[in-house]
């Protein structure tokens, strides 16, 4: 084990850091990094956070790392934010989210970098690093990006999705559209006038779904008060204890394995394509396709030929 992954699993908050950023350069030295701390990383309970911008998530999130750092626990927060068009880092810091934070909280910002869905393409080993580094909990907040999001399920074990009250037809028909991608729903600024409503909508619109999906969790929180954050700690523990909810939390992680292992192959095939290809075969098949001369299908196949051949 080489002497960073050593450190984050020690806990130490800077390795944590430097291994984070090297993750996300996505150099052969992360696959050894991650190669190396893989096995410790089955641990921790995986929380993604979702929703419209304006909910309220950020202040959510924050509530729910204090609380649960309160309790004793190690809390690691990913924030997803927008990459800047400049400089592809992340527009909003991660230290502006949350002052003086517990010292048993670990945050980071990962820029989205123009990934679709929400979430950074180097979200997975991110998650992974945090939960090698003894993290109980990893609270992933997603940037806010509308029904795409639910790319978020190909990460967490559990899915929170943040309403609130009063934002229109516009929100609900979001609603409809992300009612089979929350395990517990939440409807912040409860303080606000119709919350009540909204909270029957969502039961309504689930009960519409099946009547499984209609005895889904639902709490209300004001979290700038911190008023509902016991409330909704108790139903995030409560999810997994009953067959079921194993059994989907099982069945999750055999599907973000699959996919996982998908990625890897996929992007392992297509350096091996390019370096056998020779100079110049690549851009001139993205040229033909371009011009519409060759479908992309066909010129996949085309640049294939040669690998299947040696192989």
């Amino acid at each position: 084990m080489t002497e960073l992954a050593l450190a984050v699993r020690s806990g130490d908050r800077r390795a944590l850091a430097r291994a984070i950023s090297l993750v996300e350069s996505q150099s052969e030295d992360a696959h050894r990094l991650l190669a190396d701390l893989w096995q410790y990383t089955a641990a921790s309970l995986v929380v993604g956070l979702t929703g419209a911008p304006g909910v309220g998530k950020s202040t959510l999130v924050d509530g729910l790392a204090r609380a649960y750092a309160k309790a004793g626990r190690r809390v690691g927060v990913l924030a997803i934010d927008p990459s800047s068009p400049f400089s592809g880092g992340a527009l909003l810091g991660d230290r502006i989210r949350m002052d003086d934070p517990d010292p048993r909280v670990f945050i980071r910002s990962l820029a989205t970098r123009g990934h679709l869905g929400g979430v950074n393409r180097a979200l997975g080993g991110a998650i992974a690093l945090m939960a090698a580094a003894g993290h109980d909990l990893v609270l992933v907040e997603t940037v806010g990006a509308g029904q795409s999001e639910v790319e978020i399920m190909s990460h967490a074990d559990l899915t929170v999705v943040v309403l609130m009250p009063g934002l229109g037809d516009d929100i609900q028909a979001n609603k409809a559209g992300i009612l089979e991608i929350g395990d517990l729903f939440v409807v912040n600024k409860a303080d606000l006038p119709g919350a009540d409503l909204t909270v029957r909508e969502i039961r309504s619109m689930l009960s519409l779904v099946d009547k499984e999906r209609a005895l889904v969790p639902i709490t209300k929180t004001i979290a700038t008060q911190g008023e509902g954050i016991d409330a909704l700690l108790a139903a995030i523990d409560a999810f997994g204890r009953n067959p079921e909810e194993r059994m989907l939390q099982h069945s999750r992680r055999l599907q973000q394995a699959d996919r996982r292992l998908g990625e890897a192959l996929a992007e392992l095939v297509v350096a091996k394509i390019k370096s056998s290809a020779g100079p110049g075969h690549w851009e001139a098949a993205v040229e033909q396709i371009a011009a519409r001369r060759l479908d992309p299908e066909g010129a996949a196949r085309e640049l294939l030929r040669p690998t299947i051949e040696e192989a």
